[in-house]
């Protein structure tokens, strides 16, 4: 095939290989989880065992199977498979991989190419796929941890069927484990290790539905036990902790993670759900966010959903900021917490957002008119004989302090943008609105009009 040759079928009882590697499942019967995908009579599963899968994208987090179910239907298939890593390879080496599979479909040959982290490739790397997708010289099969519509051409994206892989239970990693620790073969039976169904839950927890992790801990493990000098060997919870030296969380600063993570937060002080808002929260700090983008958005979250129902909001996200930035971490962690509880239990308004909204909405769909005259300065005479500032009244000069004059454009006179509500002050402020309008009503002007000079 030229530049890239199959990867070799490495015998599975190697033991120099890791154990996430030598417990891969090689067929479907073996394959863990994604039952919604290949469960019997599921769509996937009927396209492998027809051999009719075309060109697939499996969109999934870390450890779910990606490449272990791209291998198996390489088994499954009668296609020449090629393997290669998004980070490897530039656009020469694909082109000539994409040449070689064309000389290789005209002496009847089909060719697989699975593609590892696709989505690390660039637009110019993804476009020279394009073709050789179109035409069928090759069957395109790429793995991402990022959302696909975000990563992924379009042109490329709409000739490929995407497959959304669920991390795997807690349940289905334990199974795993406990197979690993039996199976002599290619796993760990011949340690004859001892693990209690909570240790392996444990490591299961910690592992966030990651497989390959849990194997990975598993293997550590098995190794402090075997060092222990017990008989008979058995892995522990201390065993499991040293294994495990601090829980890897699932998170891409830069990737999909980040944007859901926050989005939980933002939804749970939408929501009023202190105890939400704390744990998505805090599953931001631990997994290494930057504190000051947490708290820019926990300033956004108050004016975006507290607003003038409690004005005191703003002030106290602010504070926030300034203490992450003035003791930095994890101490600053404290005073985000303290900010996104109270924004949790605040009253709720959006009307100063809906408000904007509409401002912006009628600035792009309606004429910008002029500033009416009476509201413009007329510092020099000339302006003054335009009729700048004429029939302007001084709010003060008049009882009330309200004077009935538009100072909206003639095409929006009647314009409501900020409707408050009934929550904290903004009632209080709904009702001084009730009482404009009423005095705007009444609205004799003064004695005189005054000529607009100032600002």
């Amino acid at each position: 095939m030229g530049l890239f040759q199959p990867i070799p079928n490495t015998s599975s009882t190697d033991r120099t290989r890791p154990l996430a590697d030598r417990m891969r499942p090689r067929t479907l019967e073996e394959y863990a989880g994604q039952e919604h995908l290949i469960g019997p009579g599921k769509p996937l599963r009927t396209q492998i065992e027809r051999d009719d899968t075309g060109s697939l994208i499996f969109w999934g987090p870390p450890g779910t199977g990606k490449t272990t179910l791209a291998k198996i239907i390489a088994n499954m298939t009668k296609a020449e498979f090629i393997e290669f890593s998004a980070v490897l390879v530039g656009i020469k080496e694909i082109k000539q991989v994409m040449a070689d599979a064309e000389r290789a479909r005209q002496y009847g040959t089909r060719t697989i190419v699975f593609i590892d982290e696709i989505h690390r490739f660039n637009k110019a790397q993804q476009d020279a796929f394009l073709p050789h997708v179109e035409k069928g010289n090759i069957r395109l099969i790429g793995a991402t941890t990022e959302n696909p519509s975000f990563e992924i051409n379009s042109a490329l994206l709409s000739r490929c069927r995407v497959y959304v892989l669920q991390p795997l239970t807690e349940d289905q990693i334990v199974q795993l484990l406990k197979l690993a620790l039996t199976d002599e073969e290619r796993g760990l039976g011949t340690m004859k290790l001892r693990a209690s169904d909570d240790v392996l839950k444990k490591i299961a927890s910690y592992t966030s539905g990651d497989a390959r992790s849990a194997y990975n801990v598993l293997e550590v493990a098995a190794g402090l036990a075997q060092q222990s000098g017990t008989q008979p060997a058995e892995i522990t919870d201390d065993i499991v902790r040293d294994a495990l030296q601090k829980r890897t969380l699932l998170y891409d600063k830069a990737g999909e993670e980040h944007y859901n993570l926050i989005s939980a937060l933002h939804k749970s002080v939408r929501n009023s759900d202190p105890d939400a808002a704390l744990y998505w929260l805090g599953r931001m700090i631990e997994a290494g966010e930057d504190p000051l983008y947490i708290a820019r958005r926990v300033v956004r979250m108050a004016v975006e959903d507290i607003g003038l129902a409690d004005p005191n909001a703003l002030s106290l996200c602010m504070a926030a900021r300034d203490a992450v930035d003035f003791i930095g971490m994890p101490e600053g962690n404290l005073a985000l917490a303290q900010a996104v509880v109270y924004l949790s239990v605040a009253p709720k308004s959006n009307a100063l957002y809906t408000a904007y909204g509409d401002v912006q909405h009628d600035i792009e769909q309606t004429a910008a008119e002029p500033v009416p005259l009476h509201l413009r300065n007329a510092p020099t005479g000339l302006m003054k004989g335009l009729g700048y500032g004429k029939d302007y009244q001084y709010a003060h000069d008049v009882e009330g302090k309200v004077a009935n004059m538009p100072c909206l454009p003639e095409n929006l006179r009647d314009r409501v943008y900020y409707r408050p509500t009934n929550a904290g002050i903004e009632k209080r402020i709904r009702d001084r609105m009730e009482e404009i309008k009423r005095l705007r009503l009444q609205g004799a002007p003064a004695n005189r009009p005054r000529q607009n000079t100032e600002s």
